[in-house]
């Protein structure tokens, strides 16, 4: 049994560093990052990013991928760190049924958009009828 998440972090590495513990320690997280390192690399690699001290820090993309990864397990601590210091509302996380329904009707309705498109420029590109003014 995982022990309860603290409601409150000092620093987004607190937070990250709390992720990477939900999302199964460093050893893990780190090979899903950079799976050409071994291990141990890239567990260091990612201590290391973890560690304000330290000059290595992650990419916009391995940041992302955490997120992800974190909503994909229905962790969402470091988002919503990360709205609370920006002064942003708090998240609230896509069910990703709704996320499906949201692309199929956003998928239809350009299908549709695409539609009458096609529709117009086969009015305005087709000749006149003869006799007719």
């Amino acid at each position: 049994m995982n022990p309860q998440q603290p409601l409150f972090y000092e620093s987004i590495y607190d937070a990250l560093r709390e992720l990477v513990r939900v999302l199964g320690g460093a050893k893990a997280v780190g090979l899903a990052l950079w799976p050409g390192k071994s291990m141990q690399d890239a567990a260091t690699r990612l201590h290391n990013c973890l560690d304000h001290n330290r000059p290595e820090k992650l990419s916009p993309e391995d940041l992302m991928v955490l997120l992800k990864k974190g909503h994909e397990r229905g962790c969402h601590l470091v988002m919503e760190y990360l709205a609370a210091e920006a002064g942003y509302t708090r998240p609230v996380p896509l069910d990703p049924k709704d996320e499906l329904a949201q692309l199929q009707r956003q998928f239809i309705d350009a299908v549709h958009g695409v539609q009458a498109m096609g529709e117009r420029l086969e009015r305005l590109t087709r000749p006149p009828l003869q006799g007719v003014k």
